[in-house]
């Protein structure tokens, strides 16, 4: 499992707990993965796509929807935002939530099609695959692989 990039998306204090997340977007286990670690702000949490056509069609594009808007600075936002939806995942939505959030819709639209945002979700992908990663949301722990929204007491057990 690579080490945190200086381009992957994290978030969570500086010194809190480190977590990888491997989802999708599409996922309805990875929003309540999303929600129970959001429940503990005291862990640091980075997020790469485990993106499968093959799951899901929409999945790719949605993780390059939500690359787009980051280019914008609205990752995390744009990933909430998603999660707190799923029945809302098709493109005229995704349009209002740009809006809501104040993107540059034009820009928006451009930056998923771009070669960096489908690269980007590619990469993740595959270094997930590598890494043995099956099923969303994975969660990497210590190196250690935790398929499946994690309950409380799992998360309690690794010290979150």
């Amino acid at each position: 499992m690579p080490p945190v990039r200086q381009d992957d998306h994290v978030r969570g204090p500086e010194g809190g707990r480190l977590i990888v997340v491997y989802g999708d977007f599409t996922c309805p286990h990875c929003a309540t993965a999303h929600a129970r670690l959001a429940a503990r702000p005291q862990t640091r949490r980075v997020f790469r796509h485990f993106a499968l056509k093959a799951k899901d069609p929409r999945a790719p594009a949605l993780a390059h929807a939500v690359e787009a808007a980051g280019a914008q600075g609205a990752f995390w936002a744009f990933h909430d935002a998603l999660y707190a939806d799923q029945g809302r995942l098709d493109d005229p939505h995704l349009w209002a939530r740009v809006r809501k959030l104040g993107l540059d819709l034009e820009r928006f639209e451009h930056d998923r099609r771009e070669e960096a945002a489908i690269a980007r979700v590619k990469r993740d992908t595959r270094e997930g695959m590598r890494a043995g990663i099956t099923t969303t949301p994975t969660l990497v722990v210590d190196g250690t692989l935790v398929p499946g929204a994690p309950t409380s007491a799992i998360l309690d057990s690794f010290g979150f």
